[in-house]
């Protein structure tokens, strides 16, 4: 590891992993992560977990040489592809706005013609517009802002050092304004805090007044290993009393699902179709794959 004007780099010998079951996730032919670990603090984030061998997660660290890796690496594909980058650690994290790294990383997935789709809570991406909107003509693209809270009281609570949910809904619209197709991951929606009808009806309709296309929803959160021990200390700081409501309810299940997620699920079918907002995997991917390429992957 070297450190240099206090930025942590590790080294790198790939940055593409190919996507095995790229039906289940938006269809992304290859995985990407310039950074390792995440700055945003939400009390939720799964990555945190033991099992993903991260240490610091909470501290952002640059891959070493990235853009030249990532440059050999396309051109070494005999097929284009779509390539998801945010899965593991947000592109538009603080040091971005320094290092610049996604953005000369989108420059060239549009300079050999590849699709991308992209999962922030940053809006730091509307700073992107410009090549986005370029990657947009002739490639695929699938931009997803994650909001899991209509106001931003909640947000700052659950997501601390990151934008709050007006800033990203506005972000959202930069992009969509200029024909980039754009949605929302509604994920997770936090069992006795963003389960509530109300805040998935806001979330939706804020969601359409932004131009987004779909809205994706995945009901409930992940506890396991070192996740659980800080999810707990924060609904101890911001939500008293509900700890030992989990605890009481869920154990210690890996998985916490919202209780009334049948009726929940309906309900945000329902407002989904009132608005015209795709919410099924497999419609969201057919039709930002509609601006695929012939003779590619798409």
């Amino acid at each position: 590891m070297n450190i240099i004007d206090d930025i942590e780099y590790i080294e790198a010998k790939t940055l593409l992993t190919k996507n095995k079951h790229k039906e289940r996730w938006f269809g992304a032919d290859y995985n990407l992560n310039i950074y390792r670990g995440c700055s945003h603090g939400c009390i939720y984030c799964d990555s945190r977990s033991d099992c993903y061998r991260i240490e610091n997660f909470d501290k952002v660290t640059v891959k070493k040489n990235s853009l030249h890796i990532l440059e050999k690496e396309i051109k070494s594909k005999r097929l284009k592809g779509v390539i998801s980058t945010g899965a593991m650690s947000d592109p538009y994290n603080p040091l971005e706005a320094r290092l610049n790294l996604t953005r000369e990383s989108l420059e060239l997935i549009y300079k050999y013609g590849w699709g991308v789709d992209l999962t922030t809570k940053s809006d730091l991406i509307a700073r992107d517009y410009d090549i986005l909107g370029k990657i947009s003509i002739f490639s695929p693209i699938c931009i997803k802002m994650t909001v899991t809270a209509a106001d931003d009281e909640t947000a700052r609570k659950i997501e601390p050092n990151v934008a709050v949910s007006s800033k990203r809904f506005e972000a959202l619209k930069k992009l969509s304004d200029i024909g980039i197709f754009t949605g929302i991951l509604l994920m997770p929606v936090l069992p006795f805090i963003t389960d509530s009808m109300q805040n998935i009806s806001d979330v939706i309709r804020l969601s359409y007044e932004s131009g987004a296309k779909f809205v994706f929803f995945g009901g409930g959160v992940t506890l396991r290993q070192n996740q659980r021990t800080y999810y707990f200390k924060k609904l101890d700081e911001h939500f008293p009393g509900l700890k030992s409501k989990y605890i009481r309810i869920y154990g210690n299940k890996y998985f916490c699902n919202i209780l009334n997620m049948r009726d929940m699920y309906s309900f945000f079918k329902a407002e989904c179709k009132k608005y015209g907002l795709l919410y099924e995997m497999h419609d969201i991917i057919r039709e930002y794959k509609s601006n695929g390429i012939k003779g590619t992957l798409f």
